[in-house]
C-alpha cells in the first residue's frame, strides 16, 4: 500500500522550481490548444465524445477526465508537462458537456453513473492501460471504473475530488449546510451562478472561456450530475484493496477543507499533495501537479 504523506510545495521565492514556474503563469487564451494537440471523436456508449491528444502514442498512456461544467481544455497547461515527461496524454469532454453535448441518454433519460462510467470504461478499453486523473466529479467516476476494471488502470490521481461519500456537498466550506435543502437543479443553478459571476476570481481570459462553453453544455447534464454528487457510492476500501497507486491532490483553498482530503487519502492508502491554490491545481499549479503525477507514474511503473 502506498504510504501517506502530505506535501506542501514552496511558494515563489523558495527552492521549489515547479512552484516558481506556477507563480509566473500568464493569463492564457484557453481556446488555443497546445502545440501538437490532435483532436478527434470517440464513439462511446452514450454517443460521440470530443477528444484531444498530445504526445507520442507509443509512450505510456495518461487519461485526464474533466469534471462537471468542465472540459478537456482544463488540462491545456498540465498536458504538455506530462507529454514532455514521456507520456501520451488524452482527455475528453464528458457526455452532455461542451463539445460532447450531443452524447447522453436516450430522449427522456437521465445522466446516470452507469452511463458516465460506461463511457470512461469504453475510452480506457480503446487503448493501453492508463494513468488516470479524475478532476472533481470525474474522480468519482474514475473510482467506480477502477473497482470494476482495475486492469485498465496503472495509477489514479484524484484531483480535488469530493472527499466524502454519500451527500458529497455536505463538507463544502461555509455553504455545505445549504446543500441539504437543494435539489439537483437548484444546486446546479447555484454552481453555474458562482462560475459565471467569477466567485473563484479567475483571470479574464479563463473567465471568458468558461462562460462561453456554457452555450454548448446541456443544462440537464449539470442538473443530473449535481444530483449524482448527493449520492456518491463508497468504494474507497475497494480502491485501496486494488493496490493501484493513488494520489490525492488538492489546493489548500479548495471547496472542501484539507482535513477531509487528508482523511480520504488515509482511507485510500494514497499519497496526499496539497498546493497553495484553490479547486483547480491543473490550471493554477500545473508544474507542481505534473511533477507529483510523474512521480506517481514512475512508482506505478516500477511495480508493474
Amino acid at each position: 500500500m502506498v504510504s501517506i504523506g502530505e506535501r506542501r510545495p514552496g511558494v515563489a521565492g523558495g527552492d521549489d522550481e515547479a512552484a516558481r514556474l506556477d507563480a509566473g503563469l500568464p493569463d492564457v487564451d484557453w481556446s488555443i490548444a497546445p502545440l501538437g494537440a490532435v483532436f478527434s471523436r470517440f464513439q462511446a456508449p452514450s454517443g460521440e465524445l470530443a477528444v484531444v491528444s498530445l504526445g507520442d502514442p507509443s509512450d505510456p498512456r495518461v487519461v485526464l477526465i474533466p469534471g462537471v461544467t468542465g472540459s478537456k481544455e482544463d488540462f491545456y497547461l498540465l498536458a504538455p508537462i506530462l507529454a514532455a515527461g514521456g507520456y501520451f496524454v488524452q482527455s475528453f469532454d464528458l457526455a452532455g458537456q461542451y463539445e460532447s453535448a450531443e452524447a447522453g441518454p436516450v430522449p427522456g433519460g437521465r445522466y446516470t453513473y452507469e452511463l458516465l462510467v460506461g463511457d470512461v470504461v469504453a475510452f480506457l478499453r480503446a487503448g493501453d492501460p492508463a494513468h488516470v486523473l479524475g478532476y472533481s466529479f470525474a474522480g468519482i467516476l474514475a473510482q467506480l471504473a477502477l473497482v470494476e476494471h482495475p486492469d485498465l488502470f496503472r495509477s489514479l490521481t484524484l484531483l480535488t475530488t469530493p472527499p466524502e461519500p454519500g451527500q458529497a456537498f455536505r463538507g463544502v466550506r461555509v455553504i455545505g449546510w445549504l446543500s441539504w435543502f437543494l435539489g439537483g437543479r437548484q444546486g446546479a443553478g447555484l454552481m453555474i451562478w458562482g462560475i459565471v459571476t467569477n466567485k473563484n476570481k479567475v483571470p479574464s481570459s479563463r473567465l471568458a472561456f468558461v462562460r462561453s462553453r456554457f452555450s454548448l453544455t446541456r443544462r440537464s447534464s449539470v442538473d443530473d450530475i449535481v444530483g449524482l454528487m448527493k449520492r456518491v457510492p463508497d468504494v474507497r476500501e475497494r480502491v485501496a484493496h486494488s493496490r493501484i497507486p493513488v494520489l490525492v491532490a488538492t489546493g489548500n483553498h479548495d471547496l472542501w477543507p484539507t482535513h477531509l482530503h487528508a482523511a480520504n487519502a488515509q482511507v485510500l492508502g494514497a499519497t496526499l499533495a496539497v498546493y497553495t491554490t484553490g479547486h483547480s491545481p491543473c490550471e493554477t499549479a500545473p508544474h507542481q501537479l505534473g511533477r507529483d503525477m510523474i512521480a506517481l507514474f514512475r512508482r506505478a511503473e516500477r511495480v508493474d
